[in-house]
């Protein structure tokens, strides 16, 4: 899910990433609304308020939505750089890194070790940030689970093209993406229900459990990947014994 890249990725592997992903994202996006009255998944709808503030001549808000496009933008940028630097020497990990950084975030805001709302945001967008750029990076753009605008642009598109696409494998190419955009809808739907529904009781304790479902996706990836490389081992020592 994580590990595979280039025409090694399969579309299962995209799938995997992408429903996983995108439920975490949902939840955290339900959290962000409802404790803070902040979007903490996307950035477009700050430009907007930035931009308001700005008019307004309230410039320490318009400053506030400064700082939370530029969290976010953080997190993309410290995401890549820590790939970059670790695919120099391990690249099989090279992911785990960023991921442990956003699982940290998580759990640090669900056990509410941070207080300050403004901090809280400034915190979920950077990790969000962080999410984005991964599954960016590692499905060569193919996978987006932050935000939604973009998957229904694309999935309106293609959509529209099975209408006029003839061929057998255009056509199965097609149906492939539009499942794979409507996981991603459907999982970030179902964290964004779920995670309102629980936060009511529960409040940002949510988090800890979108960091569960990342530390249980990090986790159940390296078990499939020993899994194979066990078997690959076995399968080799049983045909050199052979010779």
């Amino acid at each position: 899910m994580f590990r595979h890249k280039g025409s090694r990725r399969t579309f299962l592997h995209n799938l995997r990433l992408a429903s996983n992903l995108s439920f975490i994202a949902g939840i955290v996006n339900i959290a962000g609304v409802l404790s803070v009255a902040t979007l903490t998944t996307n950035v477009t709808g700050h430009f907007a308020y930035f931009a308001e503030e700005i008019s307004l001549k309230n410039y320490s808000k318009a400053i506030t939505f400064l700082l939370f496009i530029l969290s976010f933008l953080l997190g993309a940028f410290t995401c890549n750089t820590l790939i970059e630097i670790t695919s120099l020497k391990k690249p099989r990990i090279a992911h785990a890194f960023p991921m442990i950084i956003e699982v940290a975030i998580l759990l640090i805001i669900g056990f509410g070790f941070v207080k300050h709302q403004e901090y809280i945001a400034y915190l979920l967008l950077f990790s969000m940030g962080i999410q984005n750029a991964l599954v960016t990076q590692i499905s060569q753009s193919v996978v987006r689970t932050t935000h939604l605008t973009g998957l229904f642009t694309d999935l309106g598109i293609e959509i529209s093209q099975l209408f006029f696409y003839r061929k057998p494998v255009e056509k199965s190419r097609l149906r492939r993406s539009i499942f794979l955009r409507l996981s991603i809808i459907l999982c970030f739907f179902l964290g964004g229900v779920l995670g309102g529904i629980f936060y009511e009781k529960y409040e940002l304790k949510i988090l800890l459990f979108a960091a569960l479902s990342l530390i249980i996706a990090l986790l159940f990836d390296n078990i499939i990947i020993y899994y194979h490389l066990t078997k690959r081992k076995i399968k080799s020592s049983f045909h050199e014994e052979e010779n």
